[in-house]
């Protein structure tokens, strides 16, 4: 496991200064009057992990952490809290195990909230919790004891208790990533059954466009028939005309040549008549 070695606040709660606190080995204590600050180290040590839970910090929302001011001292915009862990050892999970130290970095900005960084670098707030699930520790670990954790775990339900010894057998890393994975399958689920609802509704849309393709299929062929009709009716009636047309031509000609030959009678007689 990885072990804490320097803590450090920034405008966390009463730490307006940055304050750095050196956790060495062994055992480091830290001694001070009533309301010197003390439960805000292990507030911050729990916030720089994770912690989303305002109730567990003590505040009603999460920018109660960032300093609210004084008398004498404007308030603050902005909090940052970071830890860092020794990992000569190399024990970090894979994904951060490649540096002898590990930097967590989480800030926050009023009315913007939170943002995490691993050695200088934005990561999600679920690589944070991931992380240091696999060190077995964590923003809810039992490891962490504040005022009246003593009495909770001796009081605590079974399902509680099953939890401090999953952590003290290094395996909650394992159950974090057991639900996370859970959660993956779940939205997966439920992907699949929105594309499932997608698919039946595009099969339906596809029935109703297969039918309006055949509508449009019959419409044209049809469409086409009557061209063709409409054709043949007008070449027909055409036909019809010039065959009338000639006919007439015809009969015209043979009026003219009846009209002539009575002209020429006509003329015939009126010069016998002379």
């Amino acid at each position: 496991m990885s072990n804490f070695s320097r803590l450090t606040l920034h405008g966390f709660k009463s730490f307006v200064d940055k304050s750095p606190l050196d956790i060495g080995p062994g055992l480091t204590g830290i001694v001070g009057p009533n309301g010197c600050g003390k439960s805000n180290l292990v507030e911050a040590l729990s916030w720089v992990m994770g912690e989303t839970s305002a109730k567990r910090l003590r505040g009603n929302g999460m920018d109660d952490v960032i300093f609210n001011g004084t008398s004498s001292r404007p308030a603050r915009n902005q909090a940052e809290v970071s830890v860092v862990l020794d990992n000569t050892a190399r024990t970090a999970p894979a994904l951060f195990n490649t540096t002898d130290e590990i930097e967590v970095v989480r800030r926050i900005e009023r009315d913007m909230g939170s943002s995490y960084y691993v050695n200088g670098k934005p990561v999600r707030a679920r690589d944070v919790q991931m992380l240091f699930a696999d060190l077995a520790i964590g923003a809810h670990s039992a490891a962490i004891v504040s005022q009246g954790r003593i009495a909770a775990i001796i009081n605590a339900k079974p399902a509680e208790r099953r939890q401090v010894l999953e952590e003290a057998a290094g395996v909650s890393g394992l159950y974090v990533r057991r639900h996370e994975a859970e959660l993956r399958l779940k939205a997966a689920d439920a992907n699949l059954a929105r594309l499932q609802d997608v698919v039946a509704g595009m099969e339906t849309q596809l029935d109703s466009l297969k039918r309006q393709s055949r509508q449009a299929t019959r419409y044209k062929n049809i469409s086409a028939e009557i061209k063709e009709l409409e054709t043949r009716l007008a070449l027909a009636e055409w036909m019809a005309a010039q065959l009338s047309k000639a006919e007439s031509e015809k009969e015209f000609h043979e009026s003219e040549g009846i009209a002539a030959e009575q002209m020429a009678t006509v003329a015939h007689c009126n010069s016998e008549q002379l």
